[in-house]
């Protein structure tokens, strides 16, 4: 009995320690540091430090520009979460129907997720100043001649634009898992009875997609409040500061201005609003999810 209790021991240690070390070590100890350094007035390089308690938490609610860029965050997850779960959920609705090159279309629209954040924004920062110009010259088409980056109500729909075209296709993924995996006699139940498209989607197909639903909404939401790279590399929270996001605003006070305390003290906040939100979601949608 002993050996066998010491051979699982040995199997755990084995498979979830190096998992375990590294998590320890790359998250953990970080997070617990900046704890710490939330109660202080570091600048991240020097080797003196000043403990001031909760004055930097007071600090960040008087704080005007980062109150604006928690709004300016909200809004914009607010309105990105809900286009990319539509479009990614009408992607899949669409091609898990009978049409040709299915497959291929979902690789389409797939392959942007796959592009790195920085990558996709230097792209669609070319593509707004440079081709949307080009665009509007050939044509004269309003749309293209507006100012994309230029002014916060464009940029605003440029960053969401940018967001939506990268997330749909990886929630269709997901979407596309829960649909076909909703059971055919149900379908088929539903077509005796004469019930329209409109109806089935309503009443068969979104409740039994619910526990897709939920991932994706989990996933959206984390991933727009947490926006970094899209941000930095598009607009660079430009023009001045009126798109800085809250991922953004800590990073700068951070590194930029180097207030590493007030940063650290920032993302705690950050830390404790995005866990606050996507929990409810989670509680949410899970209450409205049925069984097949």
């Amino acid at each position: 009995m002993y050996a066998k209790q010491r051979s699982e021991w040995l199997q755990q240690i084995v498979f979830l320690g190096p998992g375990l070390f590294f998590f320890t070590l790359i998250v953990v100890i970080p997070f617990c540091l900046g704890m710490v350094y939330s109660l202080s007035d570091w600048d991240g390089i020097s080797s003196q430090v000043n403990w001031v308690g909760l004055d930097n938490f007071k600090r960040v609610f008087e704080d005007q520009r980062f109150l604006y860029s928690f709004w300016f965050t909200l809004k914009y997850t607010v309105i990105a979460v809900i286009l990319m779960n539509m479009l990614g959920f009408l992607l899949a609705f669409l091609l898990t129907r009978v049409i040709p090159w299915k497959n291929a279309f979902r690789t389409v629209f797939f392959i942007p997720h796959i592009i790195g954040g920085l990558m996709l924004g230097f792209i669609w920062q070319f593509i707004f100043t440079k081709g949307f110009a080009t665009l509007g010259e050939l044509t004269n088409f309003s749309l293209f001649n507006l100012p994309w980056l230029g002014t916060t109500n464009t940029a605003f729909w440029g960053i969401v634009i940018v967001t939506v075209w990268q997330m749909a296709g990886y929630l269709m993924i997901i979407y596309i898992a829960g649909i076909i995996n909703i059971p055919t006699e149900i379908m088929e139940a539903a077509e005796i009875d004469g019930v329209n498209v409109w109806q089935k989607l309503r009443y068969v197909i979104v409740p039994l997609v619910m526990p897709s639903i939920t991932i994706c909404y989990f996933l959206s939401i984390s991933s727009c409040f947490k926006i970094f790279d899209i941000n930095l590399s598009l607009t660079n929270g430009g023009p001045f500061g009126s798109t800085e996001t809250l991922a953004l605003n800590i990073y700068n006070e951070a590194f930029s201005n180097y207030r590493y305390g007030l940063g650290t003290a920032k993302a705690l906040l950050f830390f404790v609003i995005v866990g606050t939100v996507t929990l409810v979601q989670v509680w949410y949608t899970k209450r409205k999810e049925v069984e097949a």
